[in-house]
């Protein structure tokens, strides 16, 4: 199966892979290989985030 589209989180890439939890597609920038989570299911997996962490591009 071909993944075509834009990265759903930055919108300006190209998406080249999906995330195993959301199924969201991703552009390699905003996918965590190891876990084969997009950075929006990661960040999740992170309560003690930092509010200044949040990458404003993706809005």
């Amino acid at each position: 199966m071909s993944i075509s589209g834009l990265c759903q989180i930055c919108e300006s890439r190209s998406a080249q892979e999906r995330c195993a939890n959301c199924g969201a597609l991703v552009c390699e920038q905003h996918y965590e290989p190891g876990p084969g989570l997009c950075a929006d299911c990661v960040a999740q997996g992170q309560p003690d985030r930092q509010s200044d962490d949040v990458d404003i591009n993706r809005f």
